[in-house]
């Protein structure tokens, strides 16, 4: 992703002279109004000594509904959250110094992650700034490789532009987090208030749909190919590319393998999709990608979990890349051809060019992968193996409900046994993998569309890392259900130990942990505790039925291993346990 240079904002820009005259406002309320005309209606934010004016502002503002977490790293995984199960950025408010500090992981995992977030920071007063003030922190600088862009609003009468222009490049192009930083004194003084109609970002320029020479190449690859495949990233979400997506596949009779992002791009009970592909991808998908002659990677970065060694990665197919963001073109992977611009639009350009075509013998051989090397396990007697728990969670799933997923091998069991119905119906911090992601997240999820079913299936170390926000589903009442796949252990560390390190478990047995019950029944969360196999569903289901949080402790064979799975580096279609 791009990084444009941080800027101080200290002089009204050319592009004021079309601003609306506006009544006259405190710097709190103009930010109040700016968040009202970007749509907002949901900030999830932590109170403190800066902000306390922009607190005051919402006291009395009834258009936009604040959630108080219990941390701001809660508040900002849930504004996360929030995003991905929408589409529309999150936004979220701390106070300087630890509280923006605080928010510098979810800021890297929406980052990682491409997610659209406006992140609001309070500051010191600008004659402090530098000097060391109480509770003073570099925030924009320290979130400078983390972020699309940040403002440091240094003149109230830029405080509307800015906003405005954080909304815009947060949800254009790539999309990404974009930081506001704004001191005390600018939430304090006051000003008429004005809102530029238009942008004037000389150094944000959005690149043209497509060239139409790699276009007509294009074409004449995917009609030349045999062995075609789709493998498709979060960029074909981030689009809303789904429904294209699918009808390209069904036109040309192309299989696709979708990422960790882009779970649900096309159904996964559909006959073309092969599920994910890489280190715990399906046997299938990365035989696929290994035999083709034509690898058409859409809104994907080639991330070293998918490819492993990338001398070995689709050996013998020609590579097309399409692709947004041109920083991510041959970074990892040497393709053909490359075509700058949006998925949605790319997509539908190809398949109005592209007569129907069928390719029996390719989907026969696929069909025989599938059939010689499913996703399987065991459900022996007397254990609970996770994998069960997970895919049993598809029995009270409806075509609106919302999975997220923590880090950890409940993360990859949850990617290959949860049936996703469609595009955002699961989410999880992929490229950055943070453990303490999947509960706020679901409480995101929950806050944004509250009459949905949201998921949260968690490890009990991920969990641990934000298990306060129990609290805030308990004062919200927010109906989200967490399954903990209870395994006392930090269970993909355990599992590279156990496999790389000759079972030398080095401070990844946490089997000593919290009552999970217990934890939630003091926060006033409804929980259950399951040890056997028919103990699962009926619980599911009892949690399904409960209007508010429920926990559900599922505790699961200790020393499961996730499978298939290629060793770090090694060839996607050379896997341990197919």
């Amino acid at each position: 992703m791009s990084v444009l240079k941080n800027t101080e904002v200290n002089e009204v820009g050319d592009c004021l002279e079309n601003f609306g005259k506006g009544e006259v406002l405190s710097g709190a309320e103009i930010l109040l109004r700016a968040l009202e005309m970007e749509g907002v209606d949901t900030i999830f934010g932590y109170p403190g000594g800066t902000v306390l004016h922009i607190y005051d502002a919402l006291y009395s503002c009834t258009a936009i509904k604040h959630i108080l977490p219990r941390h701001e790293q809660g508040g900002v995984h849930a504004a996360d959250g929030y995003a991905r199960s929408t589409g529309r950025p999150g936004v979220v408010l701390a106070t300087s110094g630890p509280g923006a500090a605080n928010l510098v992981t979810g800021i890297a995992t929406a980052y990682m992650d491409s997610i659209p977030m406006v992140v609001v920071t309070g500051q010191v007063a600008t004659p402090y700034i530098g000097k060391d003030s109480f509770q003073e922190a570099d925030i924009t600088g320290i979130t400078l490789p983390i972020t699309k862009y940040g403002f440091l609003v240094k003149d109230i009468k830029d405080l509307g532009r800015c906003i405005h222009e954080a909304f815009h490049i947060a949800t254009t192009g790539r999309p990404g987090p974009v930081i506001v930083d704004i001191p005390k004194d600018i939430t304090v003084q006051t000003t008429e208030f004005f809102y530029p109609p238009k942008h004037n970002l000389p150094g944000y320029k959005l690149k043209p749909n497509g060239i139409a020479k790699q276009i007509e190449e294009t074409v004449k690859l995917i009609s030349e190919a045999k062995r075609p495949v789709l493998y498709v990233g979060g960029g074909v979400i981030a689009s809303g590319a789904e429904k294209i997506l699918v009808e390209f596949a069904e036109k040309l009779d192309i299989p696709v393998t979708c990422t960790l992002m882009a779970k649900g791009a096309i159904p996964d009970t559909h006959l073309l999709a092969l599920g994910m592909p890489g280190m715990h991808g399906t046997v299938y998908a990365n035989y696929s990608i290994t035999e083709s002659d034509l690898l058409l990677a859409v809104g994907v970065r080639f991330d070293d979990r998918v490819t492993g060694n990338v001398k070995t990665f689709a050996p013998n197919a020609k590579k097309v890349h399409i692709e947004i963001d041109p920083a991510e073109i041959n970074k990892n992977v040497v393709v053909d051809v490359a075509i700058i611009g949006d998925t949605k639009d790319i997509l539908e350009t190809l398949f109005n060019k592209l007569d129907s075509k069928k390719r029996p013998d390719w989907i026969k051989r696929i069909n025989g992968w599938k059939e010689e090397y499913p996703l399987k396990f065991v459900q022996e007697e007397g254990t609970l193996k996770p994998q069960y728990v997970i895919s049993s969670v598809n029995e009270i799933l409806e075509d609106n409900s919302f999975v997220v997923a923590d880090t950890g091998q409940h993360q990859m069991w949850s990617a290959q046994y949860i049936k996703t119905r469609r595009g955002r119906g699961f989410f999880t911090s992929g490229g950055l993998g943070t453990m303490g992601y999947g509960f706020p997240g679901a409480m995101g999820a929950q806050v944004a569309n509250p009459e949905a079913l949201v998921v949260a299936i968690v490890g009990d170390g991920g969990f641990q890392m934000n298990c306060q926000e129990l609290a805030t589903v308990a004062i919200y009442n927010l109906p989200v259900k967490i399954c903990i796949i209870n395994n006392g252990y930090l269970g993909m560390v355990r599992q590279w130990q156990d496999l790389f390190l000759e079972k030398r478990y080095s401070h990844t047995d946490i089997n000593q942990g919290p009552d999970f019950v217990k934890l939630a029944d003091a926060f006033g969360v409804k929980a259950i505790r399951v040890t056997k196999p028919e103990e699962v569903l009926p619980a599911l289901q009892e949690a399904k039925a409960h209007q508010g949080p429920v926990l559900i402790d599922f505790v699961v064979e200790k020393e499961e291993n996730v499978y298939p799975m290629v060793p770090a580096g090694g060839s996607i279609n050379e896997m341990l346990g197919r």
